[in-house]
C-alpha cells in the first residue's frame, strides 16, 4: 500500500533521497544550472512537504513552496529508481496539487530539466504545460518551465491535507 503523507523534511530517509536527487543533477547539469534546495529550506512555514511511504519506506518526496499571487513551485520531486512506474510520482504530485488547492494556489509552477525525461513525462500526463522563465530564474538549454492551472477545491477547509492512501 503506499500512503503519501504531510512529514517533516529533517529525516535520514529524506536525506538520502535528497543526496540521490543531487547526485542523479549533477551527472546530467552543470552546477550553475541547478536550484536544489536542502531540508532546512524543506522545512520552512512557506514549505508544503510529503513523503510516499510504501509499507512504511520513504520511496519519493516533494514539496510546493507557497509564494505570492496564488502561486506555489514545486520542489524536490524525487522517486527512487526501484520504485519508479508504481504511481509514487503520480500520487505525490496529486497530493501536493489537492494540498495547496485548498490553501487557495490557483497555478504551481516548476522548473527540470530537459535529460530528466522520466519526470517531463509524468509532469505532461498530469497536465503540465511548458512556459517561459518565472522568477529569477533565466532563459537555458539546460532549464525546462512548466505550469498547471489548478482548479478550485469543492470545500474550501482551513486545515490541511495531512495523509492520502492510495492503493496499488
Amino acid at each position: 500500500m503506499l500512503h503519501v503523507i504531510r512529514e517533516d523534511a529533517r529525516q535520514p530517509e529524506i536525506a538520502e533521497l535528497i543526496e540521490y536527487s543531487d547526485a542523479y543533477s549533477a551527472s546530467r547539469y552543470p552546477e550553475e544550472c541547478r536550484y536544489p534546495v536542502d531540508v532546512t529550506f524543506l522545512a520552512r512555514p512557506e514549505v508544503r512537504f510529503f513523503v510516499a511511504r510504501c509499507d512504511g519506506v520513504a520511496v519519493g518526496c516533494g514539496a510546493a513552496v507557497l509564494g505570492a499571487d496564488h502561486t506555489a513551485e514545486l520542489k524536490r520531486i524525487i522517486v527512487r529508481p526501484d520504485a519508479r512506474g508504481k504511481g509514487a510520482g503520480f500520487n505525490l504530485l496529486n497530493a501536493i496539487e489537492a494540498a495547496v488547492a485548498h490553501e487557495r494556489i490557483r497555478t504551481v509552477l516548476l522548473e527540470t530539466g530537459p535529460q530528466s525525461q522520466e519526470a517531463l513525462g509524468l509532469y505532461r500526463r498530469c497536465g503540465y504545460r511548458e512556459r517561459g522563465p518565472y522568477g529569477s530564474y533565466q532563459t537555458s538549454p539546460h532549464s525546462v518551465f512548466m505550469e498547471k492551472r489548478l482548479a478550485r477545491p469543492e470545500e474550501p477547509t482551513a486545515g490541511h491535507l495531512h495523509q492520502v492512501t492510495f492503493a496499488d
